[in-house]
Protein backbone atom coordinates (compact mmCIF):
# COMPACT_ATOMS: atom_id res chain seq x y z
CA UNK A 1 0.00 0.00 0.00
CA UNK A 2 1.16 3.44 -0.74
CA UNK A 3 2.28 6.11 1.53
CA UNK A 4 1.37 9.84 2.30
CA UNK A 5 4.17 10.76 0.27
CA UNK A 6 3.95 8.30 -2.43
CA UNK A 7 0.42 9.19 -3.23
CA UNK A 8 1.67 12.98 -3.20
CA UNK A 9 4.20 11.92 -6.25
CA UNK A 10 1.88 9.95 -8.36
CA UNK A 11 -0.93 13.10 -8.21
CA UNK A 12 1.45 16.26 -7.89
CA UNK A 13 3.41 14.55 -10.68
CA UNK A 14 0.39 14.12 -13.10
CA UNK A 15 -0.88 17.72 -12.29
CA UNK A 16 2.69 18.96 -12.88
CA UNK A 17 2.64 17.80 -16.13
CA UNK A 18 -0.47 18.91 -16.72
CA UNK A 19 0.03 22.22 -15.57
CA UNK A 20 2.88 23.04 -17.35
CA UNK A 21 1.29 22.05 -21.23
CA UNK A 22 2.38 18.09 -21.41
CA UNK A 23 -0.36 16.77 -23.28
CA UNK A 24 -3.22 14.49 -21.18
CA UNK A 25 -2.14 11.32 -22.55
CA UNK A 26 1.65 11.32 -22.02
CA UNK A 27 0.86 12.37 -18.53
CA UNK A 28 -1.38 9.97 -17.86
CA UNK A 29 0.91 7.39 -18.60
CA UNK A 30 4.43 8.78 -16.91
CA UNK A 31 2.14 9.25 -13.72
CA UNK A 32 0.42 5.61 -13.67
CA UNK A 33 3.71 4.57 -14.87
CA UNK A 34 5.34 5.97 -11.92
CA UNK A 35 2.50 5.12 -9.37
CA UNK A 36 3.56 0.98 -10.52
CA UNK A 37 7.44 1.52 -10.06
CA UNK A 38 6.74 2.65 -6.67
CA UNK A 39 4.05 0.31 -5.69
CA UNK A 40 6.29 -2.29 -7.23
CA UNK A 41 9.46 -1.50 -5.46
CA UNK A 42 11.26 -0.25 -9.18
CA UNK A 43 10.65 -3.34 -10.63
CA UNK A 44 10.34 -2.60 -14.48
CA UNK A 45 9.35 -5.50 -16.07
CA UNK A 46 6.55 -5.65 -14.00
CA UNK A 47 5.80 -1.82 -15.17
CA UNK A 48 6.36 -2.87 -18.62
CA UNK A 49 4.14 -6.12 -18.33
CA UNK A 50 1.21 -4.28 -16.82
CA UNK A 51 1.32 -1.46 -19.01
CA UNK A 52 1.17 -3.76 -22.19
CA UNK A 53 -1.49 -5.79 -20.63
CA UNK A 54 -3.44 -2.70 -20.12
CA UNK A 55 -3.09 -1.38 -23.64
CA UNK A 56 -3.77 -4.80 -25.13
CA UNK A 57 -7.34 -5.31 -23.03
CA UNK A 58 -8.65 -1.55 -23.72
CA UNK A 59 -7.92 -1.69 -27.48
CA UNK A 60 -9.73 -5.01 -27.94
CA UNK A 61 -12.72 -4.12 -25.96
CA UNK A 62 -14.95 -3.70 -28.54
CA UNK A 63 -16.93 -0.84 -27.05
CA UNK A 64 -13.91 1.10 -28.27
CA UNK A 65 -15.04 1.50 -31.85
CA UNK A 66 -18.52 3.31 -30.91
CA UNK A 67 -16.29 6.57 -30.65
CA UNK A 68 -15.13 7.10 -33.85
CA UNK A 69 -18.06 5.19 -35.58
CA UNK A 70 -20.50 7.92 -34.15
CA UNK A 71 -17.88 11.02 -35.08
CA UNK A 72 -18.25 9.19 -38.52
CA UNK A 73 -21.92 9.87 -38.82
CA UNK A 74 -21.92 13.08 -37.49
CA UNK A 75 -19.20 14.29 -40.61
CA UNK A 76 -21.18 12.34 -43.27
CA UNK A 77 -24.39 14.21 -42.03
CA UNK A 78 -22.67 17.81 -41.53
CA UNK A 79 -20.74 17.76 -44.36
CA UNK A 80 -23.81 16.98 -46.69
CA UNK A 81 -25.55 19.64 -45.71
CA UNK A 82 -28.22 18.27 -43.32
CA UNK A 83 -27.43 21.00 -40.64
CA UNK A 84 -28.32 23.57 -43.13
CA UNK A 85 -31.57 21.87 -43.92
CA UNK A 86 -32.43 21.35 -40.00
CA UNK A 87 -31.71 24.63 -39.23
CA UNK A 88 -33.88 26.52 -42.08
CA UNK A 89 -36.89 24.49 -41.33
CA UNK A 90 -36.63 25.31 -37.63
CA UNK A 91 -36.26 28.90 -38.91
CA UNK A 92 -39.54 28.23 -40.87
CA UNK A 93 -41.86 26.91 -38.43
CA UNK A 94 -40.57 29.46 -35.77
CA UNK A 95 -41.12 32.70 -37.36
CA UNK A 96 -44.16 33.53 -34.66
CA UNK A 97 -41.56 33.37 -31.55
CA UNK A 98 -39.53 36.53 -30.49
CA UNK A 99 -35.63 36.04 -31.21
CA UNK A 100 -36.66 33.29 -33.87
CA UNK A 101 -33.49 32.73 -35.23
CA UNK A 102 -31.70 32.31 -31.84
CA UNK A 103 -34.36 30.06 -31.32
CA UNK A 104 -33.69 28.14 -34.13
CA UNK A 105 -30.13 27.91 -33.93
CA UNK A 106 -30.70 26.28 -30.51
CA UNK A 107 -33.04 23.66 -31.90
CA UNK A 108 -31.24 23.04 -35.02
CA UNK A 109 -28.31 22.38 -32.63
CA UNK A 110 -30.19 20.23 -30.46
CA UNK A 111 -31.02 17.95 -33.24
CA UNK A 112 -27.81 18.13 -35.08
CA UNK A 113 -26.74 16.95 -31.68
CA UNK A 114 -28.34 13.43 -31.87
CA UNK A 115 -26.18 12.61 -35.33
CA UNK A 116 -22.93 14.55 -34.03
CA UNK A 117 -22.47 13.87 -30.76
CA UNK A 118 -18.68 16.11 -30.78
CA UNK A 119 -19.70 20.02 -30.14
CA UNK A 120 -16.62 21.99 -32.22
CA UNK A 121 -18.31 20.45 -35.61
CA UNK A 122 -21.86 21.81 -34.60
CA UNK A 123 -19.66 25.32 -33.98
CA UNK A 124 -17.92 25.76 -36.78
CA UNK A 125 -21.52 24.38 -38.42
CA UNK A 126 -23.77 26.55 -37.51
CA UNK A 127 -21.37 29.59 -37.27
CA UNK A 128 -21.51 29.57 -41.42
CA UNK A 129 -25.21 28.66 -41.59
CA UNK A 130 -26.89 30.47 -38.76
CA UNK A 131 -24.68 33.77 -38.04
CA UNK A 132 -25.16 35.09 -41.38
CA UNK A 133 -28.87 35.13 -40.78
CA UNK A 134 -28.56 36.81 -37.49
CA UNK A 135 -26.62 39.24 -39.35
CA UNK A 136 -29.11 39.83 -42.11
CA UNK A 137 -32.03 40.49 -39.78
CA UNK A 138 -30.33 42.92 -37.94
CA UNK A 139 -29.40 40.81 -34.98
CA UNK A 140 -26.39 42.20 -32.12
CA UNK A 141 -23.45 40.38 -33.35
CA UNK A 142 -22.42 39.71 -29.40
CA UNK A 143 -25.39 38.04 -28.89
CA UNK A 144 -25.71 36.08 -32.24
CA UNK A 145 -22.22 34.86 -31.95
CA UNK A 146 -23.17 33.78 -28.17
CA UNK A 147 -26.35 31.78 -29.48
CA UNK A 148 -23.78 29.72 -31.76
CA UNK A 149 -21.78 29.18 -28.97
CA UNK A 150 -24.16 28.08 -26.23
CA UNK A 151 -26.39 26.04 -28.31
CA UNK A 152 -22.95 24.10 -29.51
CA UNK A 153 -22.74 22.59 -26.07
CA UNK A 154 -25.38 20.46 -26.87
CA UNK A 155 -23.30 18.56 -28.89
CA UNK A 156 -21.67 16.97 -26.00
CA UNK A 157 -25.21 16.49 -23.74
CA UNK A 158 -27.26 15.15 -26.02
CA UNK A 159 -26.76 11.29 -26.98
CA UNK A 160 -24.43 10.33 -29.07
CA UNK A 161 -21.95 12.46 -26.95
CA UNK A 162 -18.33 11.45 -26.88
CA UNK A 163 -17.84 12.73 -23.23
CA UNK A 164 -21.24 10.10 -22.42
CA UNK A 165 -18.57 7.40 -24.20
CA UNK A 166 -15.71 8.13 -22.11
CA UNK A 167 -17.37 8.38 -18.80
CA UNK A 168 -19.01 4.85 -19.55
CA UNK A 169 -15.52 3.28 -20.51
CA UNK A 170 -13.50 5.34 -17.33
CA UNK A 171 -16.61 3.90 -14.84
CA UNK A 172 -17.87 1.11 -16.67
CA UNK A 173 -21.54 2.30 -16.93
CA UNK A 174 -23.84 1.15 -19.61
CA UNK A 175 -23.12 3.63 -22.36
CA UNK A 176 -26.56 2.85 -23.45
CA UNK A 177 -28.16 3.86 -20.86
CA UNK A 178 -25.84 6.91 -20.13
CA UNK A 179 -27.17 8.11 -23.94
CA UNK A 180 -30.54 7.51 -22.57
CA UNK A 181 -30.05 9.59 -19.35
CA UNK A 182 -28.86 12.31 -21.47
CA UNK A 183 -31.81 12.96 -23.22
CA UNK A 184 -34.60 14.99 -20.71
CA UNK A 185 -31.25 16.79 -19.54
CA UNK A 186 -30.49 17.48 -22.85
CA UNK A 187 -33.64 18.97 -23.49
CA UNK A 188 -33.95 20.83 -20.45
CA UNK A 189 -31.04 22.69 -21.42
CA UNK A 190 -32.83 23.64 -24.63
CA UNK A 191 -36.01 24.91 -23.05
CA UNK A 192 -33.77 26.66 -20.69
CA UNK A 193 -31.92 28.55 -23.71
CA UNK A 194 -35.28 29.14 -25.45
CA UNK A 195 -36.32 30.83 -22.66
CA UNK A 196 -34.04 32.99 -22.11
CA UNK A 197 -33.69 33.99 -25.69
CA UNK A 198 -37.04 35.01 -25.90
CA UNK A 199 -37.02 37.29 -23.02
CA UNK A 200 -33.90 38.82 -24.49
CA UNK A 201 -35.36 39.54 -27.62
CA UNK A 202 -39.14 40.42 -25.85
CA UNK A 203 -36.84 42.76 -22.93
CA UNK A 204 -34.18 43.62 -26.17
CA UNK A 205 -36.26 43.78 -29.56
CA UNK A 206 -34.23 45.97 -31.74
CA UNK A 207 -30.93 43.62 -30.50
CA UNK A 208 -32.99 40.73 -32.54
CA UNK A 209 -34.60 43.13 -35.49
CA UNK A 210 -37.43 42.99 -34.69
CA UNK A 211 -37.75 46.83 -34.37
CA UNK A 212 -34.98 49.48 -35.88
CA UNK A 213 -32.92 51.30 -33.45
CA UNK A 214 -29.49 52.83 -33.47
CA UNK A 215 -27.19 51.14 -35.85
CA UNK A 216 -29.78 48.46 -36.73
CA UNK A 217 -30.65 46.91 -40.17
CA UNK A 218 -34.58 46.36 -40.39
CA UNK A 219 -35.94 45.04 -43.26
CA UNK A 220 -38.88 46.75 -45.03
CA UNK A 221 -42.09 44.56 -46.87
CA UNK A 222 -40.83 46.15 -50.25
CA UNK A 223 -37.45 44.24 -49.64
CA UNK A 224 -35.51 47.32 -49.51
CA UNK A 225 -33.21 48.04 -45.67
CA UNK A 226 -33.89 51.22 -43.11
CA UNK A 227 -30.81 51.73 -41.01
CA UNK A 228 -32.79 52.80 -37.91
CA UNK A 229 -32.91 55.17 -35.18
CA UNK A 230 -33.84 58.63 -34.46
CA UNK A 231 -33.29 61.12 -37.20
CA UNK A 232 -32.19 58.25 -39.43
CA UNK A 233 -34.05 57.60 -42.24
CA UNK A 234 -31.13 56.53 -44.96
CA UNK A 235 -32.04 53.84 -47.45
CA UNK A 236 -29.64 51.02 -47.73
CA UNK A 237 -29.16 48.30 -50.40
CA UNK A 238 -31.79 45.18 -49.55
CA UNK A 239 -29.58 42.17 -47.92
CA UNK A 240 -29.24 39.42 -50.73
CA UNK A 241 -32.01 36.78 -50.58
CA UNK A 242 -31.89 34.34 -47.70
CA UNK A 243 -30.52 31.16 -48.51
CA UNK A 244 -33.27 30.16 -46.10
CA UNK A 245 -35.82 31.45 -48.30
CA UNK A 246 -34.25 30.38 -51.18
CA UNK A 247 -33.66 26.93 -50.29
CA UNK A 248 -36.57 24.27 -51.60
CA UNK A 249 -39.18 23.45 -48.92
CA UNK A 250 -39.60 20.18 -50.33
CA UNK A 251 -35.95 18.98 -50.09
CA UNK A 252 -35.46 20.79 -46.88
CA UNK A 253 -38.19 18.73 -45.66
CA UNK A 254 -36.76 15.18 -47.14
CA UNK A 255 -33.50 15.97 -45.60
CA UNK A 256 -34.84 16.58 -42.39
CA UNK A 257 -37.32 13.35 -42.38
CA UNK A 258 -33.98 11.09 -43.34
CA UNK A 259 -31.88 12.67 -40.57
CA UNK A 260 -34.72 12.05 -38.00
CA UNK A 261 -35.10 8.80 -39.06
CA UNK A 262 -31.59 8.11 -38.33
CA UNK A 263 -32.10 8.92 -35.35
CA UNK A 264 -35.01 6.85 -34.72
CA UNK A 265 -33.23 4.10 -35.87
CA UNK A 266 -29.82 4.33 -33.82
CA UNK A 267 -31.31 5.39 -30.79
CA UNK A 268 -34.76 3.76 -30.31
CA UNK A 269 -32.78 0.46 -31.97
CA UNK A 270 -30.37 1.11 -28.55
CA UNK A 271 -33.31 1.53 -26.30
CA UNK A 272 -35.91 -0.83 -27.44
CA UNK A 273 -32.51 -3.37 -27.23
CA UNK A 274 -32.08 -4.43 -31.04
CA UNK A 275 -28.23 -3.99 -31.01
CA UNK A 276 -25.77 -2.68 -28.85
CA UNK A 277 -24.60 0.75 -28.99
CA UNK A 278 -21.62 -0.30 -30.82
CA UNK A 279 -23.78 -1.87 -33.65
CA UNK A 280 -25.80 1.23 -33.32
CA UNK A 281 -22.62 3.41 -34.31
CA UNK A 282 -22.02 0.79 -37.47
CA UNK A 283 -25.88 1.40 -38.72
CA UNK A 284 -25.80 5.03 -37.88
CA UNK A 285 -22.39 5.54 -39.89
CA UNK A 286 -23.59 3.60 -43.06
CA UNK A 287 -26.91 4.85 -43.14
CA UNK A 288 -25.63 8.49 -42.93
CA UNK A 289 -22.88 7.32 -45.62
CA UNK A 290 -26.01 6.15 -48.11
CA UNK A 291 -27.52 9.84 -47.42
CA UNK A 292 -24.29 11.66 -48.19
CA UNK A 293 -23.59 9.55 -51.38
CA UNK A 294 -27.46 10.35 -51.89
CA UNK A 295 -27.07 13.98 -51.30
CA UNK A 296 -24.16 14.22 -54.19
CA UNK A 297 -21.09 13.15 -51.83
CA UNK A 298 -18.25 11.84 -53.92
CA UNK A 299 -15.21 9.34 -53.62
CA UNK A 300 -13.05 12.26 -52.76
CA UNK A 301 -15.33 13.70 -50.25
CA UNK A 302 -15.81 10.46 -48.42
CA UNK A 303 -12.21 10.36 -48.26
CA UNK A 304 -12.10 13.20 -46.32
CA UNK A 305 -14.49 12.52 -44.10
CA UNK A 306 -12.62 9.08 -42.90
CA UNK A 307 -9.33 10.99 -42.88
CA UNK A 308 -11.03 13.52 -40.66
CA UNK A 309 -12.45 11.24 -38.39
CA UNK A 310 -9.09 9.03 -37.85
CA UNK A 311 -7.16 12.34 -37.15
CA UNK A 312 -9.99 13.34 -34.27
CA UNK A 313 -10.51 9.75 -32.90
CA UNK A 314 -7.15 8.16 -32.98
CA UNK A 315 -5.89 10.86 -29.99
CA UNK A 316 -8.96 10.64 -28.16
CA UNK A 317 -8.27 6.12 -27.98
CA UNK A 318 -4.81 6.98 -26.99
CA UNK A 319 -6.39 9.24 -24.20
CA UNK A 320 -9.11 6.22 -23.00
CA UNK A 321 -6.05 3.69 -23.11
CA UNK A 322 -4.13 5.86 -20.54
CA UNK A 323 -6.66 6.63 -18.75
CA UNK A 324 -8.33 2.99 -17.77
CA UNK A 325 -3.85 2.46 -16.82
CA UNK A 326 -4.82 5.58 -14.52
CA UNK A 327 -7.87 4.62 -13.22
CA UNK A 328 -6.37 1.05 -12.49
CA UNK A 329 -3.34 2.60 -11.12
CA UNK A 330 -5.95 4.73 -8.53
CA UNK A 331 -7.77 1.68 -6.96
CA UNK A 332 -4.79 -0.59 -7.08
CA UNK A 333 -2.56 2.17 -5.01
CA UNK A 334 -5.18 2.98 -2.52
CA UNK A 335 -5.31 6.92 -3.93
CA UNK A 336 -8.80 6.61 -4.49
CA UNK A 337 -9.78 5.56 -0.76
CA UNK A 338 -7.83 7.57 0.25
CA UNK A 339 -9.63 10.63 -1.26
CA UNK A 340 -12.86 8.78 -0.20
CA UNK A 341 -12.13 8.84 3.09
CA UNK A 342 -10.95 12.65 3.00
CA UNK A 343 -13.80 13.68 1.88
CA UNK A 344 -16.13 11.15 3.88
CA UNK A 345 -14.12 12.37 7.55
CA UNK A 346 -14.90 16.05 6.74
CA UNK A 347 -18.62 15.43 7.75
CA UNK A 348 -19.35 17.46 5.46
CA UNK A 349 -23.02 16.48 3.95
CA UNK A 350 -23.48 15.19 0.85
CA UNK A 351 -24.49 17.94 -0.94
CA UNK A 352 -21.62 20.12 0.24
CA UNK A 353 -18.82 17.37 -1.23
CA UNK A 354 -20.98 17.40 -4.40
CA UNK A 355 -20.50 21.53 -4.23
CA UNK A 356 -16.83 20.78 -3.77
CA UNK A 357 -16.45 18.34 -6.96
CA UNK A 358 -18.76 21.00 -9.17
CA UNK A 359 -16.34 23.92 -8.02
CA UNK A 360 -13.32 21.75 -9.32
CA UNK A 361 -15.02 20.75 -12.33
CA UNK A 362 -15.66 24.84 -12.85
CA UNK A 363 -12.07 25.72 -11.76
CA UNK A 364 -10.20 22.76 -14.40
CA UNK A 365 -12.79 24.18 -16.87
CA UNK A 366 -11.08 27.11 -17.44
CA UNK A 367 -7.64 25.67 -17.80
CA UNK A 368 -7.81 22.07 -19.55
CA UNK A 369 -10.39 20.65 -22.33
CA UNK A 370 -13.71 18.37 -21.15
CA UNK A 371 -12.47 15.06 -21.50
CA UNK A 372 -9.19 15.79 -19.72
CA UNK A 373 -11.27 16.46 -16.91
CA UNK A 374 -13.27 13.68 -17.26
CA UNK A 375 -10.08 11.44 -16.96
CA UNK A 376 -8.47 13.49 -14.24
CA UNK A 377 -11.64 13.62 -11.85
CA UNK A 378 -14.13 11.12 -12.75
CA UNK A 379 -12.05 7.53 -11.94
CA UNK A 380 -12.05 9.73 -8.01
CA UNK A 381 -14.62 11.45 -7.79
CA UNK A 382 -17.64 8.61 -9.33
CA UNK A 383 -17.20 6.21 -6.16
CA UNK A 384 -17.51 8.87 -3.90
CA UNK A 385 -20.47 9.90 -5.59
CA UNK A 386 -21.66 6.54 -5.17
CA UNK A 387 -20.92 5.92 -1.03
CA UNK A 388 -22.48 9.63 -1.03
CA UNK A 389 -25.85 7.82 -2.47
CA UNK A 390 -26.19 9.93 -5.67
CA UNK A 391 -27.78 7.73 -8.33
CA UNK A 392 -24.68 7.05 -11.01
CA UNK A 393 -26.46 8.45 -14.11
CA UNK A 394 -27.71 11.41 -12.38
CA UNK A 395 -24.48 11.91 -11.22
CA UNK A 396 -22.54 11.26 -14.48
CA UNK A 397 -25.32 13.73 -16.15
CA UNK A 398 -23.97 16.05 -13.55
CA UNK A 399 -21.04 15.77 -14.20
CA UNK A 400 -21.05 16.36 -17.83
CA UNK A 401 -22.93 19.70 -17.73
CA UNK A 402 -20.81 20.90 -15.11
CA UNK A 403 -17.80 20.02 -17.50
CA UNK A 404 -19.36 21.57 -20.50
CA UNK A 405 -19.43 24.58 -18.79
CA UNK A 406 -15.97 24.75 -19.34
CA UNK A 407 -16.28 24.87 -23.30
CA UNK A 408 -17.80 28.77 -22.22
CA UNK A 409 -15.22 29.32 -19.44
CA UNK A 410 -12.24 31.71 -20.28
CA UNK A 411 -9.40 31.45 -20.57
CA UNK A 412 -9.86 28.02 -22.19
CA UNK A 413 -13.40 27.99 -23.70
CA UNK A 414 -12.61 26.04 -27.07
CA UNK A 415 -16.38 26.65 -28.36
CA UNK A 416 -15.77 30.62 -28.45
CA UNK A 417 -12.26 30.01 -30.11
CA UNK A 418 -14.32 27.73 -32.29
CA UNK A 419 -17.17 30.33 -33.23
CA UNK A 420 -14.41 32.70 -33.91
CA UNK A 421 -12.18 30.96 -36.53
CA UNK A 422 -15.09 29.81 -38.21
CA UNK A 423 -15.60 33.40 -39.11
CA UNK A 424 -12.22 34.71 -39.79
CA UNK A 425 -13.64 37.67 -41.68
CA UNK A 426 -15.59 38.96 -38.61
CA UNK A 427 -13.68 41.45 -36.12
CA UNK A 428 -14.82 40.23 -33.50
CA UNK A 429 -12.79 38.90 -30.24
CA UNK A 430 -13.23 36.00 -27.92
CA UNK A 431 -13.90 38.39 -25.32
CA UNK A 432 -17.19 39.76 -26.91
CA UNK A 433 -18.06 36.19 -27.47
CA UNK A 434 -17.61 34.85 -23.78
CA UNK A 435 -19.28 37.94 -22.27
CA UNK A 436 -22.27 36.93 -24.75
CA UNK A 437 -22.26 33.67 -23.47
CA UNK A 438 -22.47 34.28 -19.71
CA UNK A 439 -26.44 33.66 -19.75
CA UNK A 440 -26.36 30.85 -21.46
CA UNK A 441 -23.25 30.07 -18.65
CA UNK A 442 -25.82 30.45 -16.26
CA UNK A 443 -28.32 28.49 -17.88
CA UNK A 444 -26.64 25.45 -17.56
CA UNK A 445 -26.04 26.25 -13.84
CA UNK A 446 -29.76 26.15 -13.37
CA UNK A 447 -29.82 22.56 -15.15
CA UNK A 448 -27.33 21.35 -12.81
CA UNK A 449 -29.48 22.67 -9.79
CA UNK A 450 -32.40 21.03 -11.28
CA UNK A 451 -31.00 17.31 -11.69
CA UNK A 452 -29.38 17.56 -8.33
CA UNK A 453 -32.67 18.96 -6.65
CA UNK A 454 -34.73 16.13 -8.78
CA UNK A 455 -32.31 13.22 -10.08
CA UNK A 456 -34.72 11.19 -11.83
CA UNK A 457 -35.03 13.95 -14.61
CA UNK A 458 -32.09 11.58 -15.32
CA UNK A 459 -32.95 8.22 -14.51
CA UNK A 460 -36.79 7.99 -15.30
CA UNK A 461 -36.28 7.20 -19.44
CA UNK A 462 -32.85 4.41 -18.85
CA UNK A 463 -35.69 3.40 -16.07
CA UNK A 464 -38.50 3.38 -18.57
CA UNK A 465 -36.53 1.14 -21.08
CA UNK A 466 -35.74 -1.02 -17.94
CA UNK A 467 -39.20 -2.16 -17.51
CA UNK A 468 -39.83 -2.88 -21.13
CA UNK A 469 -41.75 -0.13 -21.83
Amino acid sequence: MFDATQMALVLGGLLFLVAFGVHIAVALGLASALGIYLMMDGDMEVVRSFISNTAYEAIRDYIFAVIPLFILMGEFLARCGAARDLFALVNRVTKWLPGRLGIATVFANAIFAFVSGVSIAAAAAFSRIAYPEMKRYGYDRQFSLACIAGSACLGMLIPPSVLMIVWGVITEQSIGSLFLAGVVPGFLVVGVYSLYIVYFALRYPALVGETAGPGVVSVTASGAAVAGGPGRATMVPAAPPSTVEEDDFGKTIVGTLLVLVLILSVLGGIWLGFFTPTEGAGVGATLSLFIAIGRGMRAKDIFDVVLTVGRTSAPLLLLLVTAQLYSRVLSMTGITGAVQAFFLDTGLPPLAILGIMIFIWFLLGCVIDSISIILLTVPVFAPIAGTLGYDPLAFAMIGIIAIETGLLTPPFGILVFTVKAALPNEKVSVGEIFRGAIPFWICLLCVIAMLIAFPALATWLPNLGKTGV
